[in-house]
């Protein structure tokens, strides 16, 4: 069992950060202080030779190293991951038959449909091959994320699916999908998390989210009861640090003078 899903079993809030940067010293650097890395390749423009040097940078931490991948498609899974990814987080579910095909994906026959051929996760031959499909298939991370209106109705047959680890929202096409485009701050939207996140504990599915840096709307997701977030992006928690110390530096000499 990877760690990332050994903490949020016992009950411990994991936190990470969403990677935008094809570069891989931007997992490298934030891995050793985070639970998970939302990889994305839905909407940044990262390769799979970036993602394959992105777990070389991973290999040896804790750190979930999760890709988002562009749709619900085997095809984008599989070389995924062949080189390594501890799980796949799928976008725009919407029904539980969505969910299947996402845990088939992800699994070796007769669980599933993934073609047999990694390099990295079989150490280049080195393992045992059928040890490795089992321990594959036992412990590879499946999230969906749940953005729909029609996902949010169907939710009860969504966690029920076998092979999911856990739902994760995303909070602005989900506000979008409810009606109320850019608000996912809306009671709507709210309420359909809350009854969302009381579907999944019932079931045992755990629950996350990737959403913005601001800490004050950190803690209010927190409070909903998830099991892990990602909060902000490489490039804009840079750009939010580099703004917080510009403001002091300003309110200081501003003072002095």
């Amino acid at each position: 069992m990877h760690p990332f899903v050994e903490k949020i079993r016992s009950g411990q809030l994991c936190l990470g950060t969403c990677i935008s940067l094809s570069d891989a010293q931007a997992a490298e650097a934030l891995g050793p202080d985070t639970d998970i890395l939302w990889i994305d390749t839905e909407h940044a423009s990262i390769s799979l030779d970036s993602i394959k040097t992105m777990m070389m940078a991973l290999k040896g931490t804790d750190t979930a190293a999760l890709v988002r991948v562009p749709w619900n498609d085997p095809v984008l899974v599989k070389p995924v991951l062949d080189l390594g990814a501890d799980g796949i987080i799928f976008p725009m579910i919407r029904t539980a038959d969505d969910v299947r095909k996402a845990v088939s994906a992800c699994r070796y026959p007769p669980a599933g449909e993934r073609g047999f051929g990694p390099l990295r996760p079989l150490d280049y031959g080195r393992r045992n091959a059928v040890e490795f499909c089992d321990d594959a298939d036992e412990n590879i991370i499946v999230v969906v994320q749940i953005e729909q209106a029609e996902a949010v109705e169907n939710i009860e047959e969504i966690v029920a699916v076998e092979g999911l680890t856990s739902l994760a929202f995303g909070p602005m096409d989900l506000s979008a999908s409810l009606g109320h485009r850019g608000q996912p701050g809306h009671p709507a939207v709210e309420e359909a998390v809350k009854h969302v996140v009381e579907k999944a504990r019932a079931a045992g599915v755990a629950t996350g989210v990737s959403i913005g840096s601001n800490p004050e709307s950190v803690a209010q997701w927190a409070d909903y009861g998830l099991d892990w977030i990602c909060y902000g992006v490489d490039v804009t928690l840079m750009i939010q640090c580099f703004n917080d110390v510009a403001a002091h530096v300003r309110n200081h000499v501003a003072i002095s003078d």
